[in-house]
């Protein structure tokens, strides 16, 4: 990997995490009649049929994203965007924002690191470990800045573990895919278009008329077009450049973007814990970006032991 396509790789996904971090301040700007099922369902069914058909703006081929459906690893991943969605904003229904997050996001990028050596031979390096650590220790201390005295829910920290389970897998079976020469546009597209087409009864069905009116298209659009379409187009540009371990620490920057609108927008606060984690959470990603672009983290390759 040259060091030009690392930096690529780097500037990629942390696009994409910003995107993906004004998910929540987009959402809390939807009608109150949206519930969180619908307005995740709105998000992957918007988005996956943009990504499908922009795919000959983005010099890839509609037949072949289809094809993928016919295999084992289009059909994982296009499952598991669907899983993550539901059991991400079930979580957030019944553990609350702060620490679905902390839990679906700090947990994911462990689990992609793990099943991406298990699959993908891509063997975790001394620096993605330290990188991370330091980046989910700061997202620790940025929740519990803003929990206060949570009442924990068993069964929304379960569906926040199903979340992150369902990012790992699908972002290792979308680096499986473009390492058997599945080009990134074409892999998101399959994945994200599969994705919707599993979700559209489940939006059918949730009551979408907010969506009609004003405010209600414009969330949706924004979720669906700029967070979804835009932002996994980046990602998976990101991610053929990159092991996917280090993508998946990268991604880490999108609750540190959330909380900096929540602060900036939302009139939330942040003490002097939720500073210090987020200065933890920039110090990891800088981390990662300069070793990944120096070579650092580029996985050994060959048997695993």
């Amino acid at each position: 990997m040259s060091t030009s396509s690392a930096r690529r790789g780097v500037v990629e996904v942390l696009g994409a995490a910003v995107l993906f971090g004004t998910t929540g301040t987009a959402a809390s700007l939807a009608p109150a009649s949206a519930s969180a099922v619908s307005i995740g369902s709105a998000r992957l069914v918007i988005g996956g049929a943009a990504l499908m058909a922009a795919l000959p703006w983005l010099a890839g081929n509609r037949s072949q994203a289809l094809s993928l459906w016919r295999t084992r690893w289009g059909v994982l991943a296009g499952l598991m965007t669907a899983v993550y969605q539901l059991a991400f904003f079930a979580a957030v229904a019944r553990a609350g924002v702060a620490l679905a997050t902390l839990v679906t996001i700090g947990t994911g990028p462990i689990l992609v690191g793990l099943l991406s050596w298990a699959i993908l031979r891509e063997r975790p390096t001394p620096a993605w470990w330290t990188s991370t650590a330091i980046c989910v220790s700061g997202l620790v201390f940025v929740t519990i800045d803003g929990i206060g005295e949570p009442t924990v829910d068993a069964l929304g920290l379960f569906f926040a573990v199903v979340a992150a389970s369902g990012y790992a897998v699908y972002t290792v079976a979308a680096k499986r895919m473009m390492n058997a020469g599945s080009a990134p546009t074409e892999v998101m597209a399959s994945a994200f278009g599969l994705g919707g087409l599993v979700l559209l009864p489940v939006l059918l069905l949730s009551q979408p008329s907010w969506i009609v009116e004003p405010a209600g298209l414009a969330v949706a659009l924004w979720l669906g077009l700029a967070t979804t379409t835009l932002a996994y187009v980046l990602f998976g540009r990101g991610l053929s450049q990159l092991p996917a371990g280090p993508a998946a620490t990268l991604v880490l920057a999108e609750p540190l973007v959330a909380t900096a609108l929540g602060v900036g927008f939302l009139g939330e606060r942040l003490g002097i814990l939720g500073w210090v984690g987020a200065a933890l959470v920039v110090l990891g990603l800088v981390l990662q970006g300069v070793w990944s672009i120096r070579g650092q983290t580029n996985v050994v390759e060959g048997a695993l032991p």
